[in-house]
């Protein structure tokens, strides 16, 4: 009986699966987008460093650590109105995505800050010192050298994504965990639970092995 109700949420499971895919992918790409240059802000308006700002630095370091102190669960609900002011809805993958990329920007800001802080600062002065540009030491110097480092952080942010997409499904957004819940807690089916264990480790399992690989190719050091 078990094994029936498997097969007759299969389309179900097949849905929820391609849900989470697109509420994380739209979410790592915010991410990259916004928490890339934040990080870097972060970074070289700190003491010390060539854009020294340090009432931005702890302006923006005020914010992302409020924002990464609120637990999601409560983040999600407390961006309902913004979420259904940009979708028109707080239902579905797209509205979840809205939370998903508030919690994910700040999160990969600060991983990307704590790979810039591994350079060797004789680096960046060695660049301050031949002339060159702000925008050239980024681009040039910070970046390369961080990029392992960076790429690590986009597979930490993936896996974290992955598990808040799981907890959009309490307020209906959509995806496997909105799957778990209805079909396998409401309905005490503990084959359809495992069942969407299994995809998320597996998920995860993939997303990490891809990350290590990527970094690895990419690390010339």
């Amino acid at each position: 009986m078990q094994l029936e109700s498997l097969i007759g949420i299969l389309p179900e499971l097949n849905k929820a699966f391609f849900e989470t895919l697109y509420m994380v992918g739209i979410s790592i790409l915010v991410a990259i987008i916004a928490g890339l240059p934040l990080g870097i802000l972060l970074f070289v308006t700190d003491k010390g460093l060539f854009l020294e700002n340090v009432p931005l630095k702890s302006t923006l370091g005020f914010f992302v650590n409020m924002i990464r102190s609120i637990p999601f669960i409560i983040l999600l609900v407390a961006l309902l109105p913004l979420t259904n002011l940009l979708t028109g809805t707080t239902i579905g993958p797209t509205a979840a995505s809205v939370s998903l990329s508030v919690a994910a920007v700040p999160f990969f800001a600060r991983i990307v800050e704590t790979s810039l802080r591994e350079i060797d600062k004789g680096v960046i002065e060695a660049a301050v010192a031949a002339g060159a540009s702000p925008g050239m030491i980024i681009t040039d110097v910070l970046l390369p050298e961080a990029r392992p480092g960076i790429i690590q952080g986009v597979t930490i942010t993936l896996i974290s994504l992955v598990a808040y997409s799981a907890m959009a499904g309490i307020v209906g957004g959509g995806g496997v965990g909105d799957l778990a819940i209805r079909f396998g807690y409401y309905r005490y089916d503990n084959t359809v639970m495992i069942a969407t264990i299994v995809i998320l480790i597996c998920l995860v399992q993939l997303v990490q092995w891809g990350g290590d690989t990527v970094a690895k190719l990419v690390d010339k050091r």
